[in-house]
């Protein structure tokens, strides 16, 4: 007797949060994640949360649960933030991205979305120019402060996490830039200083710029439904 389908779960209910532990080549990585509450038979493309350095992917936390609803949504904390074990050494922004790849390729992912936060966007790029048959939209919300070509600041990690590589502040070279073809949706809160979106869309001149209606340094923990609202659209294609 032929069993009957698996009807997903209505939109209005949230997914679960969970989190668990996956290999890569530093070590175990931990990693904040959902999934649709039925199940994710009919869901849409997995999207890959990246928090800002320092943090973690609990930042994401609320986030998840939202947009959890449709599709697999992955936040990890990267190699020597949160529970992740670091690296031997300071490592640049491409190492980290290997690092990623190695999850997912573990999770055998055909396609994924990515979503990143202030410099955590320079991690995204550098995924999306490494893997441009696998990753089709970037979105960074916010920009971070330092655009393509500055210098970054030395920022201090908190107590018991490895402080920032100096190329997790910084976009690769804007002759790489060139080479991506993902789709970029960059969203601009009212706090945001008027020259970051023009220096911004010199180092992209395809991507979009949408406004959203919170401050950034609300983004992404603060404000999920906000967040989450302005991308769902974009995310769908």
């Amino acid at each position: 007797m032929a069993r009957p389908p698996l009807n997903p779960a209505p939109a209005s209910v949230p997914a679960r949060a969970r989190r668990g532990y996956f290999e890569c080549r530093y070590g175990q990585l931990h990693v904040h994640h959902a999934m649709p509450p039925g199940g994710g038979f009919e869901e849409s493309t997995p999207l890959l949360c990246l928090h800002e350095c320092p943090g973690s992917g609990r930042a994401f936390a609320r986030f998840l649960t939202l947009a959890g609803r449709d599709r697999s949504v992955y936040a990890p904390d990267l190699p020597g933030f949160g529970e992740s074990d670091p690296p031997g050494a300071p490592v640049a922004a491409g190492e980290y991205a290997a690092a990623l790849g190695d999850f997912i390729e573990s999770m055998r992912l055909r396609r994924l979305d990515l979503l990143a936060v202030r410099n955590g966007a320079q991690l995204a790029l550098a995924l999306a120019l490494a893997r441009p048959a696998q990753i089709s939209r970037v979105v960074i919300a916010p920009a971070p402060a330092r655009v393509a070509g500055e210098r970054p600041s030395g920022a201090e990690a908190p107590a018991g996490q490895r402080a920032p590589s100096r190329g997790l502040a910084d976009y690769p070279p804007r002759e790489r830039l060139t080479a991506l073809t993902a789709k970029v949706l960059v969203l601009r809160p009212p706090d945001e200083p008027a020259d970051t979106a023009v220096r911004l869309r010199e180092a992209l001149p395809a991507a979009r710029v949408q406004e959203i209606g919170v401050p950034g340094r609300e983004l992404p923990e603060g404000a999920p439904e906000p967040l989450f609202e302005a991308v769902r659209d974009f995310l769908r294609g």
